[in-house]
């Protein structure tokens, strides 16, 4: 018997408005589960614009799972096994997945190995694309071309860093994100969200099922 958190994704927002494509993947996941299985609630759901390479929703996913313990299960991989920042993501989380389109992938160490291998074979190809790129404009400047000037920015790596000073607190962070969830959702009592994480299968640090005592103690910290 495995606990999961299902994760779904489509590509643009008018499938998104639509639902075209989310009740085949929703089928999909329900396909994957075997008796005894558990798909805890909400799935997530992604709408990729094409403009922008952050994922709120699978972040709120890898969340969950890690309160929960439960197994990231995702519907589609196909071409995200190309996108390097989502592979890395999913490794670095730690959370064990599995992909409903790629069943040979074990999970745990031996899966995030395989995910590891192919984020490697992604970013080599950027790498090689991006030597391509350049070797490109720089012909094009050999013949008189005139090119634009770097537009781009540096990150800052040591941005969300400061939050992480410990396993406590970074617990505390991570249910306090669920319970803005919950509360977005329309639950306004200590009670109603204590019972929603009940229902998520989001456990305390202790393992233990959430009161509205505890609700509060962790809504006062932040």
């Amino acid at each position: 018997m495995t606990d999961y958190v299902g994760y779904i994704r489509v590509s643009t927002a008018e499938q998104g408005r639509s639902g075209l494509g989310l009740e085949a993947q929703q089928e999909v996941i329900q396909r994957f589960l075997k008796e005894g299985d558990r798909l805890l609630v909400p799935t997530y759901v992604e709408v990729e614009s094409g403009k922008r390479s952050d994922r709120p929703q699978l972040t709120k996913a890898l969340n969950h799972a890690r309160l929960t313990g439960a197994t990231l299960l995702v519907a589609k991989l196909d071409r995200l096994a190309r996108n390097t920042r989502f592979l890395l993501t999913i490794v670095d989380s730690g959370v064990d997945s599995i992909f409903c389109d790629l069943p040979n992938l074990p999970a745990g160490p031996v899966g995030r190995f395989m995910l590891t291998q192919m984020a490697a074979v992604a970013e080599l190809e950027a790498g090689l694309i991006s030597q391509r790129t350049k070797a490109a404009l720089q012909a094009a400047k050999a013949r008189g071309t005139k090119l634009g000037g770097f537009r781009g920015s540096k990150v800052d790596p040591s941005k969300g860093l400061e939050a992480r000073k410990g396993a406590a607190e970074a617990f505390k962070a991570r249910v306090r994100v669920a319970i803005d969830q919950i509360k977005a959702g329309g639950v306004g009592s200590l009670n109603g969200v204590a019972a929603a994480l009940n229902a998520q299968g989001v456990r305390t640090r202790r393992g233990g099922a959430w009161s509205a005592v505890q609700v509060a103690r962790v809504i006062s910290a932040g």
